[in-house]
């Protein structure tokens, strides 16, 4: 009798494994189809997004289209981000001047104070180009962090939000490339324009002035003066291209989203 009981004890336990094993199997299973609907579901939304981008005038529209989908969510949200960021970063690039800078003077009227605060405006301005780099960049970086915690608030799939996070970031590289180069620019300006006014004063009350035009008595003068008027209007025209340049930048691309909705 006790070895029938042992018997019977070993094929209890062989049973309990089997079913153990058996149980095991079939969550194995639900979860890799649990896993493949997931995937199925991504898919099916990303498709949909793409339909909604290429079929809409707009973000906006597309989305009101499909106002559950996450994809077309996360990209209204990266477009009035990077538009905010681009309205912030333009009314810092207008603190850069000080305000009788920026609301101009007219040189050949100008006495002698005139351009004495002239040269001490354009000091300020040339030191801000040169040091307000951080504070762009902060900018972009609140503008990433802003977007990462959407993303994740949306639960999108690591993958995806993975893409997303890495266009953020070469745009936001590039777009801080175009701010290095355009400050450097308004700087050289400055700098330029400083020895513009410094010509003057040191003529000053020997130049005239005819038509709007400074006439010189002395041509190293007159050529003095020339070599700094060139210098700061091809500076100002580099910074206004650049600033142009980050305009763009600041428009996230809608093949972008594409690719990113997509997979691509």
């Amino acid at each position: 009798m006790a070895a029938l009981s042992v018997q019977r004890a070993k094929a209890r336990i062989a049973i309990a494994f089997v079913l153990l094993f058996v149980v095991a199997a079939a969550l194995s299973v639900g979860v890799y189809y649990l896993g493949k609907l997931q995937e199925n579901i991504a898919s099916q939304e990303s498709r949909m997004a793409l339909e909604a981008i290429n079929n809409a005038a707009s973000i906006d529209e597309a989305l009101a289209r499909y106002p559950s989908n996450r994809f077309l969510k996360l990209m209204a949200m990266a477009t009035t981000a990077a538009l905010e960021t681009s309205a912030a970063s333009e009314k810092l690039s207008r603190e850069i001047e000080p305000p009788a800078l920026s609301r101009g003077i007219t040189l050949a009227a100008a006495s002698r104070g005139d351009l004495e605060a002239l040269r001490r405006d354009l000091k300020i301005a040339e030191t801000n180009a040169t040091t307000f780099m951080p504070r762009y960049l902060a900018l972009l970086k609140a503008e990433r962090d802003r977007l990462e915690n959407y993303a994740l608030s949306l639960n999108m799939e690591k993958n995806v939000a993975s893409r997303f996070m890495q266009d953020v970031d070469r745009r936001h590289a590039e777009i801080a490339a175009v701010i290095s180069k355009m400050l450097a620019a308004r700087a050289e300006y400055y700098r330029a324009y400083d020895k513009c006014v410094a010509a003057l004063l040191a003529e000053f009350g020997i130049y005239k002035v005819t038509n709007g035009q400074f006439i010189f008595p002395i041509q190293y003068m007159a050529d003095r003066y020339n070599v700094a008027a060139n210098a700061m209007a091809s500076a100002a025209q580099r910074a206004t291209e650049l600033e142009q340049a980050r305009k763009i930048l600041a428009q996230p691309a809608l093949k972008g989203w594409e690719q990113i909705a997509g997979g691509g």
